[in-house]
């Protein structure tokens, strides 16, 4: 274990996350993977799936049950992290949530569904990432393999966020007639905004841990096929490409090939504008 980089994917059970995960069981680098999930059960069905799809890797992976919107369930898995490895070599902020959909529905207010976009998108992951942050200081930065980047690595995955009207002339949802109600169809308003503040939180954390040696991203995997606001089904007909694109976009970071583009929001092809 003490030769392995040690690396906490949140919400690795399922979409990005878990392709995150996949694409670092696959890679020939040596990774002990801490798998960041609310539900245990789904956290232990996915490593099941893993141990199928990646049947002979010399990586592992271990289950961390936390929950962003319990500072008790950071503060559990913080201690489980701390007692069992004593550091962190790299945090990706993965966990996401969407409530547009549910608003959409008619099963949560607009309040709560951005109040609950925030809480976990932004308050839970800041307040997970200010609770491992000593880990990640105290990261032994070893290099078990010359391809193996030594700095600790903090990444969060960003959203949609970059979208802007002036640039691209685009909005998830088609141009809306004058007059009010409007009719919605599709809405992701709350999770956008929200991803808007998670950049503000990788700017800020890249100018405080400047100093510290930590090199912080934020990281758009583009539009993929997850399971984000219980829409599925549209996202695949909307054209969303598989998040195994993702999972190995945030290995390549992990591994060193964004190293240059540091303290910056990227995606595969650059650099994208905030």
């Amino acid at each position: 274990m003490a030769s392995r980089k040690i690396v906490l994917v949140t919400g690795g059970n399922n979409g990005i996350g878990y392709e995150i995960v996949k694409a670092l069981l696959e890679s020939e680098n040596p990774y002990h993977v801490l798998l960041g999930s609310r539900s245990l059960s789904k956290a232990k069905a996915a490593v099941e799936n893993l141990k199928s799809e990646v049947p002979d890797t010399s990586n592992t992976v271990e289950i961390l049950q936390v929950d962003l919107t319990s500072d008790e369930s950071i503060e559990k898995a913080f201690e489980q992290v701390k007692n069992g490895h004593g550091y962190l070599d790299v945090l990706i902020n993965n966990a996401g949530v969407s409530f547009d959909p549910a608003y959409l529905a008619g099963k949560v207010s607009l309040r709560e569904c951005f109040n609950n976009a925030y809480d976990v998108n932004v308050a839970g992951t800041h307040v997970l990432t200010h609770t491992f942050i000593p880990l990640l200081l105290a990261s032994k930065s070893h290099s078990p393999s010359p391809s193996t980047p030594s700095s600790p690595r903090l990444i969060f995955v960003a959203g949609l966020s970059q979208i802007t009207v002036a640039a691209k002339n685009y909005f998830p949802t088609p141009p809306q007639p004058a007059g009010w109600p409007k009719k919605i169809e599709f809405e992701t308003i709350g999770y956008r905004s929200s991803k808007v503040a998670l950049n503000m939180l990788m700017l800020d954390w890249s100018f405080k841990l400047k100093e510290d040696g930590v090199m912080v991203w934020a990281v758009g995997p583009g539009f993929l096929t997850t399971d984000l606001g219980g829409i599925r089904e549209m996202a695949v007909k909307m054209g969303t490409k598989h998040p195994s694109a993702g999972g190995r976009l945030l290995r390549s970071v992990v591994e060193g090939e964004r190293d240059a583009d540091v303290g910056k929001l990227i995606n595969k092809d650059g650099i994208s504008p905030f």
